[in-house]
């Protein structure tokens, strides 16, 4: 009698995979040198300067992203995720395309207005984009602030629900995301050439 493995849920393409991981890993190490510029910690310049970069590459990626999300439909969702969970997981993806090009073009800006110089990647100048001014500066702190804390907690949110439906659920919603291996049909039976499967016996020279 034969078996079969679940069919696994169909994946995103592989350019969409290797933007979401990448840009994951960026977003927290944006988020933690945020954090240390905030508290002063290590070499205040040498963080800022590795902070504007990484904010540079997530803009980037961002853009590239959102381009190839409009090109190419995501796949169906996996029939256990009900319809309210398909709404909220489409709007929180729609604030995480917002948040990811408006924390870095805020940023940009913010640095534009304190009349300091933006240098990226070891030394590649970027043009202003808002006029050095203190009133405008002290403003977009703030709105780069508060799109810190949103970043941080969609972000957190999109990290436990995942956990939740990968640990918990087990509905292989993560899978999506992933490069799974192919499930092989199984059966109960030898194959041929096994050591257990019988002998094909030969008919007698007549």
């Amino acid at each position: 009698m034969n078996s079969a493995h679940p069919i696994p849920p169909a994946r995103f393409d592989l350019l969409a995979r290797i933007l979401h991981w990448t840009m994951a890993a960026l977003i927290v190490a944006m988020l933690f040198l945020g954090a240390a510029l905030v508290g002063s910690l290590g070499n205040y310049h040498r963080a800022l300067v590795l902070h504007e970069s990484v904010g540079v590459a997530v803009l980037v990626l961002a853009l590239i992203r959102i381009v190839n999300r409009l090109r190419r439909t995501a796949p169906p969702q996996i029939p256990a995720i009900s319809r309210p969970e398909r709404i909220v997981a489409t709007g929180s993806e729609v604030l995480m395309y917002a948040l990811f090009t408006a924390q870095p073009i805020v940023g940009w800006a913010l640095v534009s207005a304190s009349g300091a110089p933006i240098r990226v990647f070891g030394g590649v100048l970027l043009p202003a984009i808002a006029p050095a001014n203190a009133h405008l500066y002290h403003l977009l702190r703030d709105v780069h602030t508060f799109l810190a804390f949103g970043l941080l907690a969609v972000f957190t949110a999109h990290m436990c629900a995942v956990l939740a439906h990968s640990l918990v659920l087990r509905d292989q919603v993560l899978n999506r995301m992933l490069r799974t291996p192919r499930f092989r049909r199984t059966s109960t039976e030898p194959a041929p050439g096994h050591p257990l499967q019988a002998p094909v016996p030969t008919p007698p020279d007549s």
